[in-house]
């Protein structure tokens, strides 16, 4: 459960450093940036649960690249103060993987 937890702060904080990076993204506080992070993992888990392993935000690939940036533009629905562009949530889908490789922030 400590685990889970730390990796939600992991998340929120990688969110953070991506607003300043990638322009079209927006996310204001550290409070909406730990509720983005969970509901990317929310939408991430229900994606992976009916699609499957290959379709999901963590996968590897071409899918796996637009599945993570269609979960961060439909995030900005659910953070009210979230704003993306479609752009801007290729752009981020990017930055996160390439920070993932180094801090591991994958939610399980």
């Amino acid at each position: 459960m400590l685990g889970f937890v730390i990796r939600l702060i992991v998340s929120a904080i990688v969110l953070l450093v991506v607003q300043y990076v990638v322009p079209g993204f927006r996310l204001l506080g550290f409070w909406n940036a730990l509720l983005a992070a969970i509901v990317i993992a929310v939408i991430g888990f229900v994606i992976e649960s009916v699609l499957g392993k290959k379709v999901s935000p963590q996968a590897r690939g071409v899918v796996g690249f637009i599945s993570a940036a269609v979960v961060i533009y439909l995030t900005q629905f659910l953070v009210p103060t979230m704003r993306v562009s479609i752009l801007g949530a290729l752009i981020a889908s990017v930055v996160i993987g390439v920070i993932d490789m180094f801090v591991p922030t994958e939610l399980r």
